[in-house]
Formats: C-alpha cells, sequence, structure tokens
C-alpha cells in the first residue's frame, strides 16, 4: 500500500513539473528554432514600443493644425502614453498567466497595427485620442512583459537579452523620429499617411509571436527556470508594496520615463522653436533617440555585471542635467551637443529595465516588480509632459520647462541610487 502510494505521488509529481516546466524543457531542436524565432520576435516587438509616439512628436505642430489642437490639448496627448502605460501595464501579468505572455504580445502587437493605421482618419482630437490609446494599450502590456520573458527564456543572459531589446527599442524610436518628416514630404506633405506608415512594422511583429499563442497561461510563476522554486506551480505571495527597492525603482521608472516623453514630445519643438528647420529637428530628435542603439546594448551588460548601479545613474544624470542647460542657453547653437547628451541621459530606461531583472531572483518576482514599477513609474510621469505644455502656452517660451526637466533630474539621480543597490524584492516583499 505504502508502494502505490509512493507510485501515485510520483506519478502526480511527475505530471505537475511537466504542467509547470518551463519552456526550455522541451526537445533540443524545438528549443533551439523555437528560442530563435522568439528572438525575433522580441526585436521586431522592441521596435514598435516607440513609433507610435515619436512619429507624433516630429509632427505634433502638423497634427495640431490638421485637428486644431491647442497647446495644453497637445500636452494632454504627449501625456497619454503614461496615462496608457499605467493603467493597462498593471493588466498585463494578469493577461499573461490566463492567455500566455506569447500571445499577450502578439494582441498587443495587433493592437498597436490598428491603432497607427486607424488614428490618423478619424478627424478628431477625441478620436484621435482614443486610436492613439488602442495603440499604446498594446505597448503597455508588450513593456511589462518583455522583462518577464526574458527572465523565463534566458535567465542566464538577462543583462545581454535586456540590451539586444534596449537597442532595438532605440532603434525603432529614432527611426521613427528621423524618418517620419521625410516619408511625409515624400508623401506629398499629407501628415495622416506619414504617421499610418508605420502601421506596417507593428504588423509584421505579429507574425512571430503567433508561434507562442498557444503556449499557454499560468507559466509566470515565481519558479520559471527553477525546478526547485516552483512547489507545485504556487507563488508566493509578495506584498510588493513593503519593498523599499521596488518603490526606489517604481520612482526612477517615473522620472526617466517623464524625462523621455518629455524629450519624445517636446525637444523637435523646442528646436523648431529656436529657429532649426522642421526636418533638422526630427533628425535631432533622431540623434537623441539613436544615442540609445549602442548605449541600450552595453549598459544593460555593464549594470549585469556590477553588484549596484548607481556609479551608472549619476553618470547618465550628469548628461541630462549639461543636456538642459544647454537647451537653455544656446538651442540652436550647439543643438547636437545637447542632443548627444540628452541621449545619453534617455539610457536611464534601459537601465532600470535591467535593475527589474536584477532586484528579483524569480520570474514571478519579475513580473510582480516589473507590474509594479512600471505602472506606479508611468502614473508618476503623467503631470510631466503635460504641465510642460502647460508652461510652454502660458510663459510663451521654454525657459520654464527646460528648468522643470533640469530640476526633475536631481531626484531620479537619488533614488536611481538606491533602487541600484544589491538587493532583492523576495526578501523585503515576502508574505
Amino acid at each position: 500500500m505504502t508502494g502505490d502510494g509512493t507510485r501515485t505521488t510520483a506519478s502526480a509529481t511527475a505530471r505537475t513539473s511537466a504542467a509547470t516546466a518551463p519552456p526550455e524543457h522541451v526537445g533540443a531542436p524545438t528549443r533551439a528554432w523555437r528560442k530563435r524565432l522568439l528572438v525575433a520576435g522580441i526585436v521586431l516587438a522592441a521596435l514598435n514600443l516607440r513609433p507610435a509616439i515619436t512619429s507624433f512628436g516630429a509632427l505634433l505642430e502638423e497634427v495640431r493644425d490638421g485637428l486644431g489642437m491647442s497647446g495644453s490639448v497637445a500636452g494632454l496627448l504627449t501625456s497619454l502614453p503614461a496615462l496608457c502605460f499605467a493603467v493597462f501595464g498593471v493588466t498585463a501579468p494578469r493577461l499573461a498567466r490566463r492567455f500566455g505572455p506569447g500571445a499577450v504580445v502578439c494582441a498587443g502587437m495587433a493592437a498597436i497595427a490598428t491603432g497607427l493605421l486607424v488614428r490618423p482618419f478619424v478627424g478628431t482630437t477625441a478620436a484621435f485620442l482614443l486610436t492613439s490609446g488602442l495603440a499604446l494599450a498594446g505597448i503597455a502590456v508588450s513593456n511589462v512583459l518583455m522583462p518577464v520573458i526574458v527572465k523565463r527564456w534566458f535567465p542566464d543572459r538577462v543583462g545581454s537579452m535586456t540590451g539586444l531589446y534596449s537597442m532595438a527599442l532605440a532603434l525603432g524610436t529614432a527611426s521613427a523620429a528621423a524618418v517620419t518628416v521625410p516619408v511625409t514630404d515624400a508623401l506629398g506633405g499629407d501628415w495622416q499617411a506619414g504617421l499610418a506608415v508605420w502601421a506596417a512594422l507593428a504588423a509584421a511583429a505579429v507574425l512571430p509571436w503567433l508561434a507562442f499563442v498557444r503556449d499557454g497561461g499560468g507559466t509566470l510563476g515565481p519558479g520559471d527556470g527553477r525546478p526547485e522554486e516552483r512547489h507545485a506551480g504556487q507563488a508566493p505571495v509578495l506584498r510588493i508594496t513593503r519593498s523599499r527597492t521596488a518603490w526606489a525603482l517604481a520612482v526612477f521608472f517615473g522620472l526617466q520615463a517623464t524625462a523621455a516623453y518629455i524629450t519624445m514630445g517636446w525637444m523637435a519643438q523646442i528646436f523648431r522653436d529656436a529657429g532649426v528647420p522642421a526636418g533638422r529637428a526630427g533628425l535631432l530628435l533622431a540623434v537623441t533617440m539613436v544615442m540609445g542603439v549602442p548605449l541600450a546594448f552595453v549598459i544593460p551588460r555593464l549594470a549585469a555585471r556590477l553588484p549596484r548601479q548607481g556609479p551608472i545613474v549619476l553618470a547618465l544624470g550628469v548628461s541630462g542635467l549639461i543636456g538642459y542647460a544647454g537647451l537653455y542657453f544656446a538651442p540652436a547653437a550647439g543643438a547636437w551637443v545637447w542632443a548627444v547628451l540628452l541621449g545619453v541621459a534617455n539610457c536611464a530606461f534601459p537601465l532600470a529595465l535591467t535593475m527589474v531583472g536584477m532586484r528579483a531572483r524569480t520570474g514571478g518576482g519579475v513580473a510582480q516588480l516589473s507590474a509594479f514599477a512600471q505602472s506606479t513609474g508611468y502614473l508618476i510621469s503623467i503631470p510631466g509632459p503635460l504641465l510642460v505644455g502647460v508652461l510652454y502656452q502660458h510663459s510663451g517660451g521654454w525657459g520654464l520647462p527646460i528648468a522643470l526637466m533640469a530640476g526633475l533630474m536631481v531626484p531620479q539621480m537619488i533614488v536611481g541610487v538606491l533602487a541600484g543597490r544589491d538587493r532583492t524584492v523576495e526578501d523585503e516583499a515576502a508574505g
């Protein structure tokens, strides 16, 4: 009787282990091609995480004229990404547990493609906001799930894989900033067509994720990739709000997002108001974004090798302060230098993503930390771009908005140092 009970228990345990096993437990040939396809999917998804924003920033003046927007409403539009990322990003772990992360990212790419295709032709500001929100919802869930997917499939290469998709993200961001105006000019100056062309890139990103739609849910437990931590697939309770590291990372994420979305939404306009032609202003924004291509690959790899990431946080912050000072005193004369320095400062984003993967030991911990840090962070970042629009409209210049940007860099550096300490949320927030 004991033997039968032992065999029954062993059989149940084997079934449980098989059910909760991560993707790496499939056959070697299948695992190899699926990982290659997943890498392609990650890169294509990352390419689509910012063109919806930077293409709009490059044509902000044309969109405002076409839809009759005030400066305050334009500021609301530049705050919309942060709002959508906060509202929809928090749902990503739950959706991934139910449907599987691959299915959620695939649906996210489809939402991006649909929103980008429809929004230029809706004709009203309200409809433009709604269709932009659809695209941004797709971006939001993908934002949150990228660190989770990397931790699950590549637990021994978190730094390099985070660098890869951060580099692709920066490339997509820069490309949209650089070529949206020339493409619009090539299409006869039609800003609607110039915005809509980015839907094609999002549609292409749907394809590789179709292979991961049937992976199913229930795979985001804290033991993904670590059999000894799965405990029959049950996740330990993390009271994430009790973790000081989680809060520091959330505030750091929010402040760097504030700087990033102000830059993406308004920097081209700052240069245009300083007398820089529209095409060159778009190129300057592209330079800022393209700095993230090499640095977004290097910084996560460097950060993953360091027990504390505070020195990197400080170096990026100082670059930002110098860049803002340049925008204030000589925006046109030193435009290329300020664009480069602000591009360096914007690499706080891949650093934050890397710290999300490093401040939790398990897949479930990363999922909870990623959702909390990104959703809370994007909530924090909502007022920034809107406030810049209001200050710009009522002050009649860029002095006060730029002073605000520089002032926010100081607390960003402080909380970044705190978030970079060698700690994990499991130690601080276990229930």
